[in-house]
């Protein structure tokens, strides 16, 4: 691929736009570790969260709190530069990333899937009491299919948001689309400044996030028109 992209466009653009490329799969790696750890994550958090029991609920609500109110950028910082300084410990760009990232998610699904499930009306859970079921049949049986039609497009709208919060990890030397860029747009060479390689970077950002945010407007309409024909029916 280097190669052709050189033929095609010469150097150094065919240089740099086969490194951008190359870069842009670790930002896709890193999305998804940091979306599938945080939705492990949060989904415990969700359950600790409705759970009823006092502790794991104001637990819950605390972790909710903290990460939702700590900037990711001050995660990326304390993960990468200050907590392994203090311990007199090098860890590894990757890792840092990973768990900065999978916390930051984590806070935001555990809450859009609370507000999910806890819009469902409160006679689902009675009825399902009503007919001898526990807390997490009911859950699973009535109330998990009916929250994820609306916890659905905002999780995938979500996805976006860690891919853009990605391009944050090059301040603790993640090398992902926005490090690499970077160095091109430093670089001393023609061809390569920062108002030629930063619109490229915009491109790629924008054709890993436009297919997803359209694809949470799809959702958002498709299932809202199914949320709202069973009330249709029933007035």
């Amino acid at each position: 691929m280097s190669d052709l992209l050189v033929t095609l466009f010469g150097k150094p653009m065919g240089i740099m736009l086969f490194q951008l490329f190359y870069a842009t799969q670790f930002t896709i790696y890193l999305s998804a570790i940091a979306f599938a750890g945080g939705g492990l994550i949060g989904s415990l958090i969700t359950l600790a969260r409705i759970s009823g029991y006092k502790r794991l609920s104001r637990f819950a609500s605390g972790y909710i709190w903290c990460f939702q109110s700590v900037p990711l950028l001050m995660l990326l910082f304390l993960s990468g530069l200050g907590i392994p300084r203090l311990m007199g410990q090098d860890v590894d760009p990757w890792i840092s990333a990973m768990a900065s990232l999978t916390i930051y998610a984590s806070a935001y699904l555990a809450e859009v899937w609370r507000g999910a499930i806890q819009s469902i009306p409160g006679g689902q859970w009675e009825g399902g009491r009503a007919l001898g079921m526990r807390f997490f049949p009911i859950l699973r049986a009535i109330v998990l299919p009916q929250a994820l039609r609306v916890a659905l497009a905002p999780t995938v709208g979500f996805s976006v948001q860690i891919i853009k919060g990605t391009s944050l990890a090059y301040i603790i030397g993640f090398q992902d689309l926005m490090n690499i860029g970077r160095r091109w747009a430093n670089a001393p060479v023609d061809g390569t400044e920062p108002f030629i390689v930063f619109p490229l970077m915009a491109l790629i950002y924008f054709a890993l996030c436009f297919p997803l945010s359209r694809l949470a407007l799809y959702l958002e309409n498709r299932l809202g028109t199914f949320r709202k024909a069973p009330q249709a029916a029933a007035a």
